[in-house]
């Protein structure tokens, strides 16, 4: 336990609504193999109609938890740490203990397309990443040297609030 005051505790989230229509197109897979599976009319075999059915619920439940997970990610920033909640369940989660955390960077603009995508990204030369939009975010290096960067609405406020307990944390 640090003596320091706990200080600010600063709040944020991004969202991305195109992630609504990737949910709607794993919600039609899983409703194609339901109607499949009940409407087992195929007269070319029980094999195919049991791998469709599969194949649809398969693809549907990937897509559509996949993409529900990174519809919005929430960031809070206490005393202690810094804590990333993806999705309406909040997972993946991850929690950084501010004492692992040499510095904090504003980044004003984060694009999918440096990180491969949406969702929980790992690249070997830029670190660990939740990219749920496009836009600002924060990253976090830390003392190992390792990254880990967010994209969260009014991350350079996060920032500042991140480098005071930070600077609290070195007395």
């Amino acid at each position: 336990m640090t003596g320091h005051p706990p200080g600010p505790l600063w709040t944020g989230r991004a969202s991305n609504r195109v992630q609504w229509l990737l949910a709607a197109a794993g919600a039609a897979c899983l409703a194609l193999g339901i109607e499949l599976a009940v409407d087992a009319s195929w007269t070319s075999g029980t094999v195919p109609l049991i791998m469709s059915v599969i194949g649809c619920l398969a693809a549907g439940l990937l897509i559509l938890f996949g993409t529900l997970a990174f519809v919005h990610v929430a960031v809070t920033v206490d005393s202690q740490a810094v804590e990333v909640r993806c999705g309406h369940i909040g997972l993946p989660r991850r929690t950084i203990r501010l004492a692992e955390v040499a510095s904090a960077e504003f980044v004003p603009r984060i694009t999918p397309q440096h990180w491969g995508g949406w969702g929980y990204r790992w690249r070997p030369e830029r670190g660990t990443a939740v990219i749920v939009r496009r836009g600002e975010g924060l990253e976090l290096r830390m003392d190992d040297g390792k990254l880990f960067t967010v994209t969260v609405d009014d991350a350079e406020n996060a920032v500042r609030v991140i480098r005071t307990h930070l600077r609290a944390l070195a007395h």
